[in-house]
C-alpha cells in the first residue's frame, strides 16, 4: 500500500540552523514564519510573522511553485494546488508579500523575489491560499521500548511524576501561540544535557513545538529521568524532534531507526526524499544512512520518477558518491544526472554541475555508449567540453589497455574503477518462481525454474568482452532442494550462485563481489540486497532485515555479476 508520511506530526518550523531555544526573559525568534488560516492544518490562507505581526500575501504571481515553498517551508511533502482571491476569507492586518516570483526551491518564502515587506496595491479580497499534500494518516499501533537507562533507578520516574521538589519550568508552546503547556521539572536533571545551557541561575525555558507533538512531550521529559520510553510508529516523528531539541542524541539515532519502518511504503519517493532533507535540517545521520541507502537501492526508479528533478543539490551529491547505486549502466545514471541539471537550469552553477559530473565513472560506461557519446553536441557537453573529453578519454584506455598498464593508478582513483551494482542483461539474472513444486521437487529438481545457467563477459573491459564466464543463480525453498543439491540449509530461502567453468583464470587479476537483489514483483521496489559468502546467500527473515519485506509472499531475485579488478 502506498502511503504518504504525515509530516506534520513533525515540528513546523525546522530550518537549517539550529533548533533554537529560549529562556524566560526571551521571545521566540518567529520572523519569516508561515502558517496557515483554516479549517484544516493542511490549507488554509497563507499569512507571514513579519515585524512582530502576522500579514497576508497577495495572489499576485501567486502560483504553484509559491505554494510548494509554503508547503514544505511548513513541513508538508508538496503543495496540490493555490487558492488564489481571499477563498479562505479576508485576512487582517498587513499585507506583507505581493508580486511573488519563487522558483520552488527556495527553503521560505521571504527567499522567493517579491516587490519588498508591506509593499503591494491589494485588497484582503486577494489573499493568497494554499492546498498541501499531506497523505494518509499512519494506521500502525506497532510499538518498541528503549531503554538506555544502564540501571538507573525507577524512583527518578516516579519523581518525575510526583513533580515533589520541582524548580524550573518548561514552557511549551505552540507556533500558532493558541496553546501552551507548562511542566514542573528538576533543574539537575536537565543541566545533565549541556546543549540546554542550563545554570543555577536559570529558572524557566520556553520551547516552540507544534500542537500537534504535545501529547508526546511528557513522556519525553520523563525520558529525561528514566532513559526509558514508549515510541510507536506514529509518536517517533515528535519524539525524535523532541530528542533534537534537548540534544539526546542517542535517543535520536534510536528513534531515527525507527523512520526506516516506513521506506518501504512510499513507491513515489517523496517520503524518503523529505525524510531525507529532514535528517539532514537535524544532523541525524543514521536517518540519512538508511535513507540514502534505500533510494541507491531503487535508484533506477527514482530516476524514471518526477521526484527525480526535485532532489537537492547535497543529496544528488551525496547519491552520486555510493557504490551501492542499483541501475541498468553508467550510461543510464549519466543520461538521469544530465536530466537532472537540465530540469534545475539556473539553480545549479556550472562548478555544481562539473562536481557532480566528476562523480560518473566514465571508464565503467559501456564501450559502445562511449563511442555514441563522443558524437553528441548537447548542452552538457558543450559546457563541459573538457570534463566529457577527459571522460572518454580515460573510458577508452580502461577499455583498451590490460590491467597490467592501468593498475598503477587504481590507488589513485580507485572509485573510478569500482562498479556500482548494474543490472542490465549482460550482468544479472532474474528467478521469480518462489513456489515448490511438489510432483518434482523430491525426484527431478532440473527441471526447477529456480535454478537459471547464463553466461557474462569476465569483466566490463573490451578487452573481456568475448571471453565468457558460465553462472548457475539457484534459489532453494526447502531442505528436500537443498539435499538435493548436495547442501545442508537451515533457513530459508537460500540463493547460490555458482561460476562454472574458466573464471578460476582471471582470479589474478579480477575477483566478483556478486549482489543478490530482492523487489516486490508487482511494485518492483528493492527492499534488500546483499552479498553472497562462499557463493551462498541465506536471505534474512523480516525480524533481522535492515528493512521490512513490504511483500513477504511475492517477491524476486536478482543475480548481479559485479567483476572487479584487484
Amino acid at each position: 500500500m502506498i502511503m504518504y508520511i504525515l509530516w506534520t506530526l513533525l515540528f513546523f518550523h525546522v530550518s537549517a540552523q539550529r533548533w533554537t531555544l529560549f529562556d524566560g526573559e526571551s521571545k521566540p525568534k518567529r520572523e519569516s514564519r508561515v502558517r496557515l488560516v483554516g479549517d484544516l492544518p493542511s490549507s488554509g490562507r497563507v499569512e507571514v510573522y513579519h515585524d512582530g505581526q502576522w500579514g497576508t500575501v497577495c495572489d499576485d504571481g501567486w502560483e504553484l511553485a509559491e505554494a510548494q515553498v509554503v508547503c514544505r517551508q511548513l513541513g508538508f511533502p508538496g503543495a496540490i494546488s493555490v487558492t488564489p482571491g481571499g477563498q479562505y476569507g479576508e485576512g487582517s492586518g498587513p499585507i506583507w508579500l505581493d508580486d511573488m516570483n519563487c522558483k520552488g526551491s527556495e527553503s521560505s518564502l521571504s527567499d522567493c523575489s517579491f516587490k519588498g515587506w508591506g509593499v503591494t496595491d491589494c485588497s484582503h479580497k486577494e489573499d493568497a491560499g494554499v492546498v498541501c499534500e499531506t497523505g494518509t494518516n499512519i494506521t500502525s499501533n506497532r510499538q518498541f521500548f528503549l531503554d538506555n537507562s544502564l540501571g538507573l533507578s525507577d524512583d527518578l520516574g516516579l519523581l518525575f511524576d510526583s513533580g515533589d521538589g520541582c524548580d524550573f519550568r518548561i514552557n511549551v508552546q505552540d507556533t500558532s501561540e493558541e496553546e501552551e503547556l507548562t511542566f514542573c521539572v528538576h533543574r539537575m536533571i536537565l543541566m545533565i544535557y549541556p546543549e540546554l545551557n542550563i545554570t543555577n541561575d536559570s529558572r524557566n525555558l520556553t520551547v516552540d513545538v507544534s500542537q500537534t507533538c504535545h501529547p508526546h512531550v511528557s513522556a519525553f521529559l520523563r525520558y529525561l529521568y528514566t532513559r526509558q520510553i514508549d515510541v510507536s510508529i506514529t509518536s517517533a516523528q515528535c519524539v525524535h524532534q523532541l530528542a533534537f531539541i534537548f540534544g539526546v542524541k542517542k535517543l535520536m539515532e534510536d528513534v531515527g531507526r525507527a523512520f526506516s519502518l516506513l521506506l518501504p511504503e512510499d513507491n513515489t519517493f517523496r517520503t524518503q526524499v523529505s525524510m531525507y532533507e529532514y535528517g539532514v535540517r537535524t544532523g541525524d545521520l543514521v536517518l540519512q544512512e538508511n535513507v540514502l541507502q534505500y533510494l541507491s537501492w531503487n535508484c533506477e526508479f527514482l530516476i524514471s520518477s518526477p521526484v527525480w528533478s526535485t532532489i537537492s543539490f547535497h543529496m544528488m551529491d551525496a547519491l552520486l558518491r555510493r557504490s551501492d547505486l542499483v541501475v541498468n549502466d553508467e550510461a543510464f545514471l549519466l543520461e538521469g544526472l544530465e536530466t537532472w541539471i537540465q530540469d534545475k537550469g539556473d539553480e545549479i552553477s556550472s562548478d555544481q554541475q562539473a562536481s557532480l559530473l566528476n562523480h560518473i565513472r566514465f571508464l565503467l560506461i559501456p564501450v559502445d555508449k562511449l563511442y555514441e557519446m563522443q558524437f553528441s553536441s548537447g548542452v552538457f557537453h558543450q559546457n563541459h567540453e573538457k570534463l566529457y573529453l577527459t571522460g572518454l578519454l580515460r573510458g577508452f584506455q580502461f577499455n583498451a589497455l590490460p590491467f597490467s598498464k592501468i593498475k598503477n593508478q587504481m590507488d589513485n582513483m580507485s572509485s573510478e574503477y569500482l562498479p556500482r551494482i548494474y543490472t542490465g542483461d549482460d550482468w544479472s539474472q532474474f528467478i521469480n518462481d518462489t513456489t515448490i513444486n511438489y510432483q518434482y521437487h523430491n525426484y527431478y529438481y532440473g527441471q526447477n525454474n529456480r535454478i537459471q545457467n547464463f553466461l557474462t563477459p569476465a569483466h566490463p573491459s573490451a578487452l573481456y568482452r568475448e571471453q565468457k564466464v558460465y553462472w548457475q543463480a539457484q534459489v532453494f525453498l526447502s531442505a528436500q532442494e537443498c539435499s538435493n543439491n548436495g547442501i545442508s540449509c537451515t533457513s530459508f530461502p537460500v540463493a547460490r550462485f555458482l561460476a562454472n567453468g574458466n573464471q578460476n583464470m582471471y582470479t589474478s587479476t579480477i575477483r566478483y563481489s556478486n549482489r543478490l537483489i530482492l523487489s516486490c514483483k508487482n511494485e518492483n521496489n528493492v527492499f534488500h540486497v546483499q552479498d553472497f559468502k562462499n557463493s551462498m546467500a541465506v536471505v534474512s527473515n523480516n525480524s533481522s532485515m535492515g528493512l521490512p519485506n513490504p511483500c513477504p509472499d511475492d517477491y524476486s531475485f536478482r543475480f548481479v555479476v559485479r567483476p572487479e579488478y584487484i
